[in-house]
């Protein structure tokens, strides 16, 4: 558990990284799958219902772990390339 709520916390954060890349549209659809998420989560492990494989919750639930994942990469990316054109100027 400890390993999937590290993960569904970077996952909170991605709308935000994806705001700050200007990928307006991309924040909007990992906001509802962060919201889907949770709501799977708090299901399965607080109240012990277990949605089915391929419900809107579980989809939303790994989904959002997908793309978190693809807002990190840009996210990294986009920092090394500005460190590298701060770095060449001096």
């Amino acid at each position: 558990m400890g390993i999937a709520l590290m993960f569904m916390i970077l996952a909170s954060v991605a709308p935000y990284l994806f705001y700050l890349l200007n990928k307006k549209w991309l924040a909007g659809v990992q906001t509802v799958l962060v919201l889907g998420m949770w709501v799977y989560a708090i299901n399965t492990h607080l109240i012990g219902i277990d949605p089915g494989m391929l419900s809107l919750t579980w989809m939303s639930f790994y989904l959002s772990f997908i793309l978190a994942e693809v807002a990190w990469v840009m996210f990294i990316i986009r920092e090394v390339k500005s460190s590298e054109k701060t770095s060449l100027s001096y």
